[in-house]
């Protein structure tokens, strides 16, 4: 299986070294010893995101070093491949979560609208950008919250959401309360978090098992295509900054044990509870 699997690797390697330069499907495919249609089935099998996605990632990788090490963003945006500047700029809220800029400050000058909000779980509190939530914990007090929403982004701008709330916020804040009493099964709503691009593939798996079910964090790594990678998905897991929303209560220990809950065993076990008795 290892011998499998080395190809796939290899070029994940040589994706990661030259993620500045156009890289050919016809090449990549016969670096591996395959077919161009079945080297792109195997490398999503494997690696679980398409070549073009991870192609995408090492390159975002290599222009946030490239503005860690104080580069200019001119000079990091050609460092890293992408051609022009403005190639960042066109995708900045989907690959960055804010602008190379903003990135490169620690995320100064985005701003983060949040509200309280009280559950059958205790208080948990929401916090969106406009595109999308950011945070979503819950606590024992709304100062707690509060502080842990700053220590996320300390360099925000955070300032409570002002009432009548933007329908947009009104609809998600909605939309989580009618989950939490079993209305609303699953939760579709848009998300502005940052992740490595393992995290992604993980809070993404999470986001696919059914309301109610379960699976453990070996059987996680499985489905992303990473079988022996249960401690790293565990990791991954324990890192979640959006609770309900990646639904990492529906993942348990191999013994069938509830595991361990960023926000609690007792929560995790009233959610699962809620899920399962409106299935």
């Amino acid at each position: 299986m290892t011998e499998d699997l080395e190809p796939i690797r290899a070029v994940c390697r040589y994706v990661e070294q030259h993620s500045d330069q156009a890289l050919k499907l016809d090449a990549l495919a016969a670096m591996a010893g395959l077919s161009k249609y079945h080297f792109a089935r195997r490398f999503k099998a494997v690696v679980g995101v398409t070549l073009k996605e991870y192609a995408a990632a090492a390159r975002l990788r290599r222009l946030k070093d490239g503005l860690k090490d104080d580069r200019s963003i001119d000079a990091a945006a050609y460092d890293a491949g992408y051609g022009s500047p403005s190639r960042i700029y066109e995708n900045a809220a989907r690959n960055l979560g804010m602008t190379p800029a903003q990135y490169r400050a620690a995320g100064q000058g985005v701003a983060i609208s949040y509200a309280m909000l009280e559950t059958p779980l205790g208080p948990m509190l929401i916090g969106a950008t406009d595109r999308g939530i950011c945070f979503a914990q819950f606590g024992d007090s709304e100062e707690d919250l509060r502080e842990k929403l700053q220590a996320e982004y300390a360099n925000a701008e955070i300032a409570p959401m002002r009432a009548p709330y933007h329908p947009d916020f009104a609809a998600w804040t909605d939309a989580i309360a009618r989950h939490l009493v079993g209305e609303r099964p699953n939760l579709n709503l848009p998300l502005d978090i940052r992740a490595t691009a393992f995290q992604m593939r993980v809070w993404k798996y999470l986001q696919s098992i059914p309301s109610g079910d379960v699976q453990s964090y070996r059987e996680v790594a499985a489905g992303i295509g990473r079988p022996g990678a249960a401690r790293a998905v565990a990791t991954a897991v324990a890192r979640n900054p959006v609770a309900l929303i990646v639904p990492c209560h529906r993942v348990i220990r191999d013994s069938g044990a509830l595991g361990g809950y960023r926000w609690g065993l007792e929560r995790k076990r009233t959610l699962l509870d809620i899920e399962r008795a409106a299935r």
